[in-house]
């Protein structure tokens, strides 16, 4: 029988959980017995916190959202110079941390496999909460001058977005050799001389 954890405790574990049965089955091929039995509860414990898969899921891609944000705040909270923030920014891509790179190979994989609404409005919220955070790092960093003007912090933003996805995409299959060359240069540094010029620094 499972040790009996406080709420809060009890939903953290189960979208742990949720994550891994959903990176190796699919949303479609999971199911509610499946995840009950990965986490080591009944069933009834998995709908005492979540009406059903669908609303569990979508609580897994909030939840995703949520520690990306903090994950760059932390990154970023001691640093004030725009251009050191960009930087970090940069190299913060959540798809390849320990925790993240289960989380959002369950996320690109629903991308293309879900089509119910509210699971595609979950997965549409998330990727606006990640392009209004990074837009307003890019807005800051051109009010200093440390980034050119010539494109909006939005395009800049998706720009930044899109590469990312790309780059953990081809991180979680493994792909040798995966955004740098033998020279040891990486596509983080094509992106940050780009955008900082010369005041970029690897």
């Amino acid at each position: 029988m499972a040790k009996r954890l406080p709420a809060s405790e009890r939903k953290a574990q189960l979208l742990d959980t949720a994550a891994a049965v959903f990176a190796k089955y699919g949303y479609s091929g999971t199911t509610t017995a499946e995840l009950a039995k990965a986490a080591g509860v009944s069933e009834p414990i998995i709908y005492r916190h979540f009406k059903n898969k669908k609303e569990l899921f979508i609580a897994l891609v909030e939840q995703s959202g949520k520690d990306t944000i903090d994950l760059w705040e932390k990154a970023l909270a001691a640093v004030a110079d725009p251009a050191d923030r960009l930087r970090r920014l940069i190299g913060g891509n959540p798809m390849v941390t320990l925790k993240g790179n289960v989380r959002y190979r369950v996320i690109v994989a629903a991308m293309t496999e879900v089509e119910e609404p509210e699971v595609q409005k979950a997965l549409q919220q998330h990727i606006a909460r990640l392009h209004e955070f990074i837009s307003r790092e890019i807005r800051r960093s051109q009010a200093s001058d440390a980034v050119s003007r010539r494109f909006s912090p939005e395009l800049t933003a998706w720009a930044l977005i899109q590469i990312g996805l790309g780059y953990g995409t081809l991180a979680a299959l493994g792909v040798p050799n995966n955004g740098q060359d033998n020279a040891g240069n990486h596509v983080d540094d094509i992106i940050g001389l780009f955008m900082l010029g010369e005041r970029y620094k690897k």
